[in-house]
């Protein structure tokens, strides 16, 4: 299902005398392959068609991007590739997944404010996708946590194989976090990658939950508006010192089990 990146360069990639492995793209690459290696372990990812993206920092024409044909449990932080806006590879060995560049690269070309950008098929937020109306009732405390942030693209048009459908995408997400495309899959949105991954972790138990509840029969009791929107302001002004101390609990994990990620 994964399809390779063909473009006509109508451009050469820029030639850029800064260097793109300071510390703190370093720190980039660790980060973001520990992410995609805690999603593989939790079964968040489908085969080798997912994908996670962060603009590099300090160049924000830039961005991280995991390479065809790899699935997340191999990522590594050297396995990494470093695209600009054009579709050319301007670090790394190998090349982009195609829906990868042109949803990924268009939406932090279109939407600066999104540092990193999370897309799976993880199972149960898929599901709720599936199912006619908004994906989340909120009924659960979970799901509260994006009340409000929520988007959803009603309009399926197939793969992601041009800048159009990239762009697209970028617009219905407007201003929102979380953009559930039906009949698809879920894109996550964030400041950094360490909100990036807390959100995909708690939105795949909010859908979790809301289906086992769902499965029951019986009707679920959504909490009112106010308490909803009450809620939601509470966990975000937590959200990003929770979300930092998330990912380090996450490298420790793989520190001790599989530290080759970091390489």
């Amino acid at each position: 299902m994964a399809h390779e990146l063909n473009l006509s360069k109508g451009q050469p990639a820029i030639l850029r005398n800064l260097p793109l492995d300071t510390d703190e793209i370093r720190q980039a690459r660790v980060d973001l392959a520990a992410c995609l290696r805690m999603a593989a372990r939790l079964g968040l990812e489908e085969g080798i068609c997912n994908h996670f993206s962060a603009v590099v920092p300090g160049h924000p024409d830039l961005f991280l991007v995991n390479r065809l044909g790899w699935a997340f449990q191999e990522a590594t932080a050297s396995s990494l590739l470093i695209c600009d806006f054009e579709g050319n590879v301007i670090v790394g060995d190998g090349v982009p997944e195609a829906t990868a560049f042109f949803i990924h690269g268009r939406l932090h070309k279109m939407a600066p404010r999104v540092g990193a950008a999370f897309h799976t098929h993880m199972p149960n937020a898929t599901a709720l996708s599936m199912v006619e109306g908004a994906p989340f009732v909120w009924a659960g405390q979970t799901a509260l946590k994006f009340y409000g942030r929520v988007a959803v693209d009603e309009n399926y048009n197939g793969l992601a194989l041009d800048e159009r459908e990239g762009d697209r995408i970028a617009a219905v997400l407007g201003g929102k976090d979380i953009l559930f495309m039906k009949n698809h899959g879920v894109m996550v949105c964030a400041p950094n990658i360490a909100e990036a991954f807390d959100d995909l972790y708690y939105l795949e138990r909010a859908a979790e939950v809301q289906l086992k509840a769902m499965s029951t029969g019986r009707r679920l009791l959504p909490v009112t508006d106010e308490i909803a929107e009450q809620a939601a302001r509470q966990m975000r002004e937590g959200d990003p010192e929770s979300a930092r101390l998330h990912l380090e609990s996450i490298k420790r994990v793989l520190d001790r089990q599989t530290p080759e990620y970091r390489s």
